[in-house]
């Protein structure tokens, strides 16, 4: 057998392993055993995980890796497929649809992807589960975000009561890491090691004091972020500096940006143009964002946040990479995702906005996340992590909470009855669950059962739940043995009751697939049934979908904009699938803003370009991006399930406002979009030209269309439609009209 240690260390440009790898080996990483890694942000744990990857692969096991966002799936497929598939290890991300089982994923050895695409796997059953020998969980300490930590629970609970894997957890320095290692029966250790040391520092006015007696003065300037960026250009170096807001991140980069230009070479500004050019053309159509940001751009720096499209943040961190743009202002989520390290990090805004607490500090793992930024590996032999403070006083208590602090302990977030719905129903539809003894059986085996440890307060929540679920029709309860009726139980007690017996109805197995909340799926079937006695428009579909858990935050609703949504309300009453709130209950505010963002959508169908709708909601391209996708798949869902109720012709209308929804068109262009390369700006071109219908491309001379299109994509519709482009004359192939034609019919036998 080939020896596992020298691959990995072959095809990583390494003479040996660092301490973290070394102490990883030593723990019996290589002979299975689980085990649990705390160290800092760019410390080597990635090479540990390779490390135990190709030791299952050579075993003839499938390695799952699993990371908690889209970017850093695709980082790590990258490498992985880069470094390994020389050996035969194939490599495969899976991140996408929520609703496939993506069966090909059975000829690959490491699976990248996220908590939530794995969850969903497991939902439609995997034929290849019993060959998974590693499970690989990346920033593992993620078990305490609200949002993503208590999927990421329940899939590590499911894959350990199902095959029991060897486990690899991968964390930032955390203080109850050895509480994670108890939960997963692993070995453990925390480590402060990094090939790159952070020098850390505190910045008050133009002094940068750091560890030990060590100061630097930085140039002078109203604004601090302006003089450590030119002191760290002066040094020939990069920075990046968060701030707590979108807006403070544009409105820093706007500043260095007016500074470093004049510090440039022309061969410099010659690059950062083109990169700018580039920047400015990520859409169609170049809204203020754009041009904003492609202005910071030209003077070699970047704002980086969740408003941009992928495209935008993917150009940026390339050229960011390269050393083409020397500074990025970002939002903190930035630190949690891709690997871009910089020489010199800033963190300008120590505290951020909370609805209960007001301005707080920022939590102490999430600044040394920021902190673990500064430092590239194989560039640098020290990184500085600068914090800022008004004062003395204020940088004393800083140093002392986030310099000298210890990081705060990982909590379990899964006792909330939101989460309890999707997971449970999702572990009685895969058969997993059978009685409310697995149920409490299971959930004792969760890192929440193994933090409280008593399961009293999750009992009464899952009795409510499983109620709920039943109500709904989603699973059906027989009686048996009891439960015992002390309120103040332990998990072994309860376990010992077998409880009711738990079956998934056929419509529940379908939700739980969906992979949307069970309420979102009984409000869509009410709203269904309701649409089939009215009118059935856009305005009530779309509102349906916005009014959903999965569509959360929804947009606010400004005092100056009531009047304008409640006249919008009024005139659509009979067409919203259900009951107005009164003004004066409570569901009226939620009701209004899922109208309110109803109207957002709705102006995207209407073909308002992205700048209009920045001005009009608010709302930048990127999270414009995010909504669209979220209503997208809702939009899916709520077509599968008026499948499921055979009502076709609600069918038919939701599938042309999904249609509607992601091209950003009006429904006479429908036919158009149909058409690979036609998107809403061709085809909008085309209709007032007089081309409405696929027999009208048909008709279209190929010299016409392509003095309107270009060579190659007039070409490309030819073809699509059955037409020579040389000799425009009609082809007897199967075409596109009759493909769309067998499509319908096959959509009307499911």
């Amino acid at each position: 057998m080939q020896n596992v240690k020298q691959i990995v260390l072959e095809r990583s440009g390494f003479d040996d392993f660092n301490p973290v790898q070394q102490q990883a080996l030593a723990k019996g990483l290589l002979e299975g055993r689980n085990l649990v890694v705390a160290a800092p942000t760019a410390s080597g744990k990635t090479l540990v995980a390779e490390l135990a990857a190709v030791n299952a692969f050579l075993s003839g096991k499938k390695s799952v890796y699993i990371v908690p966002l889209k970017a850093l799936a695709s980082e790590k497929y990258e490498e992985f497929n880069e470094k390994y598939s020389s050996i035969g290890m194939r490599t495969a991300m899976s991140i996408g649809d929520l609703d496939e089982s993506d069966p090909w994923l059975g000829k690959y050895d490491v699976i990248i992807a996220t908590s939530e695409k794995m969850d969903s796997l497991l939902r439609h059953g995997l034929e290849w589960l019993d060959r998974i020998g590693l499970l690989v969980v990346d920033e593992i300490h993620l078990l305490d975000d609200p949002g993503r930590g208590p999927t990421l629970e329940i899939t590590i609970t499911k894959l350990l009561s199902m095959i029991k894997p060897q486990i690899l957890g991968l964390s930032a320095t955390i203080s109850n890491y050895e509480e994670i290692a108890a939960w997963l029966n692993a070995d453990c250790f925390r480590t402060d090691y990094r090939p790159v040391k952070v020098e850390k520092g505190i910045a008050i006015n133009n002094i940068i004091y750091f560890e030990g007696e060590r100061k630097n003065e930085i140039p002078s300037s109203d604004e601090q972020s302006v003089g450590i960026s030119l002191d760290t250009i002066k040094n020939d170096k990069q920075i990046i500096i968060f701030a707590s807001t979108r807006r403070g991140a544009e409105a820093t980069a706007e500043k260095v940006s007016d500074h470093i230009k004049k510090k440039l070479s022309e061969d410099e500004r010659m690059q950062l143009s083109k990169i700018a050019d580039e920047v400015a053309h990520a859409l169609d159509r170049p809204t203020k964002q754009c041009k904003r940001l492609a202005a910071c751009v030209r003077g070699g720096a970047a704002f980086h946040h969740a408003g941009l499209v992928a495209k935008q943040r993917s150009i940026i961190e390339r050229y960011f990479k390269e050393g083409k743009i020397k500074m990025i202002s970002a939002t903190p989520t930035l630190a949690a995702g891709i690997n871009l390290p910089a020489w010199r990090v800033f963190i300008k805004d120590m505290k951020r906005f909370s609805g209960f607490r007001g301005m707080d500090y920022l939590p102490v793992l999430e600044v040394q996340q920021m902190m673990g930024r500064s430092g590239r590996p194989k560039f640098d032999k020290t990184g500085e992590a600068i914090l800022s403070a008004k004062d003395e006083n204020e940088a004393e208590k800083i140093w002392e909470k986030y310099i000298n602090g210890e990081p705060e302990k990982i909590q379990s977030k899964l006792g909330v009855e939101p989460v309890l719905r999707m997971h449970t129903l999702a572990l009685v539809a895969s058969g997993l669950i059978t009685t409310e003894h697995n149920l409490i059986d299971f959930f004792s085996r969760t890192f929440y059962a193994h933090q409280y440890g008593d399961l009293t307060e999750l009992r009464k929540t899952l009795d409510k739940v499983l109620a709920l679920l039943e109500g709904f029709g989603f699973i059906k309860m027989a009686e048996s043995k009891k439960a015992d009726d002390n309120p103040f139980v332990t998990a072994k007690d309860m376990i010992a009751n077998e409880g009711n017996s738990i079956e998934a109805t056929a419509i529940g197995k379908r939700v739980s697939e969906l992979y949307i909340d069970p309420i979102t799926a009984h409000d869509f079937i009410e709203g269904i049934n309701s649409f089939s006695r009215k009118k059935i428009t856009p305005v009530g579909i779309v509102q349906l979908v916005c009014n959903t858990m999965e569509m959360m935050p929804l947009l606010s609703v400004r005092r100056a904009e009531m009047k304008n949504i409640e006249s919008m309300i009024a005139s659509n009453a009979e067409y919203f699938a259900n009951d107005i709130p009164n003004p004066w209950e409570m569901d009226y505010d939620d009701f209004m803003k899922s109208v309110k963002t109803a109207m957002l959508i709705g102006s995207w169908m209407e073909e308002s370009g992205e700048d209009a709708i920045l001005d009009s909601f608010n709302v930048t391209p990127g999270e414009l991006r995010a909504r669209l996708d979220n209503a997208d798949w809702l939009s899916y869902a709520l077509s599968e399930l008026c499948m499921i109720l055979d009502k076709k012709n609600i069918l038919k209308e939701v599938r042309k406002i999904r249609l509607r929804m992601k091209y950003g068109i009006k429904e006479e262009l429908l036919p158009l979009v149909q058409i690979k390369g036609i998107g809403r700006v061709r085809a909008r071109m085309l209709y007032t030209s007089g081309i409405r219908t696929i027999d009208d491309l048909k008709k279209m001379p190929y010299e016409r269309l392509r003095k309107m299109l270009g060579e190659k994509t007039a070409k490309a519709i030819k073809e699509q439609v059955g037409e020579s482009a040389s000799s425009d004359r009609k082809s007897d192939d199967f075409g596109l009209g009759n493909f769309m034609k067998a499509s319908e019919a096959n959509d009307n036998q499911k």
